[in-house]
């Protein structure tokens, strides 16, 4: 008997300008299934999954549902099909609260009056019934970007979608966080809805995913069960190579101090108390200093404080022996600062610039890239842009030419991660930087991050990734509630011991 999938999407082909996206691609998902989605940046993942959401119209090929040939012209007819997205980056109105957010565009009215009561109980039934804990009255913009994923997920069950898409979901999650949302990953397809989850990350494949279909240059590759397969060989299907899990580094030799920071506060933008309360630690030449713990710890602020982006509430932040505590942004760049940051739509880019233009942000003021007359050296900023291009193999359909918007969010990361590192600073503040990379790109990032370490440069390392915090860092910071409550060497400590204390079970001194 002829099997009947959920979802087909029969040889699709999406182009945009100078590149296939999707070249003749078939995925076919069965009913009650979770179906991974797995490929390097820039494979095509996100593009086939806005192709069958109604984000893009495919050039040629078909979709059909429960058998049936679809079309699906807009996420309008997708959400009528019972077809749901969670975009990896988040599609909310950061001006709305939580439950303006889920509501949007299914308003419960009466009368013409809109009845939030009814909505409020939903939305709190079914957090309470996934896990999915949220505050229904907090502002978009206030929240930490994990709490944003779940609004997102509840978006999609709040509408009753059967067919649910999670594009890159753990990408914004603590390890706690991600145990929880395989395990109503699980939950959901219990229940017999359908989920196609793309993802880099092997391990979440392995423990979650029923069938894996991989994509690589926008080719399929193929689909293997799960259960038949490892993560070696999944990442020679993505990559097309061997791929190393380890991370190599000789022992740190710590040399002066690169950073101080004194009794360091920062107020909190979404209630009374500080974020940050009376922190003070330093980063050495030499050394990569990790700072660990749960989203909405404070890190996020830290960061902020140290790269200008908020102002302080007291303390002080000392540069290679200069008081920056006050200093601007740029001044703290050409002091030697470079800040790969957490949300790279917000501070990494300018999203409507082209890729040269956002690889000179920090730079196009420098005799290098501009004349004494003042005008910008367009050859000299094109040909800056396309040796980091291909150096850091940042994948754009037009080269430095490319809009930054039109990118995967995985060759943004590329962009950002280039133009910081080759402005060979002192200080490498990096925030999360293998979000949403694949395992050849993260690979690579580690490798370099390593390298800087070894130039004798000083590394502040901000990660929820609890194996890139044990791989990469010389010393940890456990960070919990404003405060560091832990310092912590990798070569002794656990994984568990280290979960203590981000969980503010355990503290020095307690």
């Amino acid at each position: 008997m002829e099997q009947t999938y959920a979802i087909e999407m029969l040889n699709i082909t999406k182009r945009f300008p100078g590149i296939v996206a999707n070249d003749n691609i078939t995925l076919q998902l069965k009913k009650g299934e979770i179906h991974a989605l797995l490929g390097e940046n820039g494979a095509g993942k996100s593009t086939l999954m806005s192709v069958l959401f109604g984000l893009y119209r495919p050039e040629e090929g078909t979709i059909k549902k429960d058998g049936q040939v679809v079309e699906i012209k807009d996420p309008n007819d997708a959400n009528a099909l019972g077809i749901g997205m969670v975009h990896q980056h988040f599609k909310l109105v950061e001006c709305f609260s939580v439950l303006d957010n889920i509501i949007l565009g299914v308003e419960p009215c009466s009368h013409g009056f809109l009845q939030k009561a009814e909505a409020r109980k939903k939305v709190l039934a079914l957090s309470e019934k996934y896990g999915l804990h949220v505050d229904p009255d907090a502002m978009v913009e206030d929240i930490t970007v994990g709490m944003q994923q779940r609004t997102e997920i509840l978006k999609m069950l709040y509408r009753e979608n059967e067919i649910l898409i999670f594009d890159e979901p753990t990408a914004v999650l603590t390890p706690q966080e991600i145990e929880e949302l395989m395990q109503i990953m699980r939950n959901l397809a219990a229940e017999g809805k359908s989920i196609l989850f793309i993802s880099h990350k092997l391990n979440e494949i392995m423990s979650v995913a029923d069938r894996c279909s991989v994509l690589r240059k926008g080719r399929y590759i193929g689909t293997v069960n799960i259960k038949d397969t490892s993560r070696e060989e999944l990442s020679r299907m993505m990559v097309g190579r061997d791929v190393e899990f380890v991370v190599h580094k000789e022992p740190a030799r710590p040399g002066k101090t690169i950073l101080e920071v004194e009794g360091l506060t920062v107020a909190s933008k979404s209630h009374g108390n500080n974020a940050v309360k009376d922190v003070s630690f330093t980063v050495r030449a030499g050394e990569i200093v990790c700072i660990a713990g749960i989203d909405g710890n404070g890190q996020t602020e830290l960061v902020y404080g140290l790269t200008g982006l908020e102002p302080l509430k007291g303390g002080r932040i000392t540069l290679e022996g200069q008081d920056i505590t006050h200093a601007s942004i740029r001044k703290r760049s050409t002091l030697g600062m470079s800040h790969i940051p957490e949300d790279r739509h917000k501070h990494g880019l300018v999203l409507d610039y082209t890729l040269e233009d956002n690889m000179v942000l920090q730079r196009y003021f420098q005799p290098e890239f501009v004349n004494r007359a003042g005008f910008l050296k367009r050859k000299a900023i094109r040909d800056y842009a396309g040796r980091l291009i291909e150096q850091y193999d940042v994948r754009s359909g037009q080269g430095p030419v490319t809009i930054a918007r039109s990118m995967s969010g995985g060759n943004q990361q590329k962009a950002i991660v280039a133009r910081e590192i080759d402005k060979a600073p002192e200080l490498l503040i990096a925030v999360q930087p293998t979000r949403g990379l694949d395992v050849g790109a993260i690979e690579y990032i580690h490798k370099q991050i390593v390298a800087q370490r070894d130039a004798g440069k000083g590394v502040l390392l901000v990660s929820l990734e609890l194996d890139e915090v044990m791989a990469l860092s010389d010393r940890i910071l456990v960070m919990y509630e404003g405060e560091i409550v832990g310092q912590l060497d990798p070569k002794t400590t656990t994984v568990e011991e280290l979960g203590l204390y981000m969980a503010g079970a355990k503290r020095e001194g307690a």
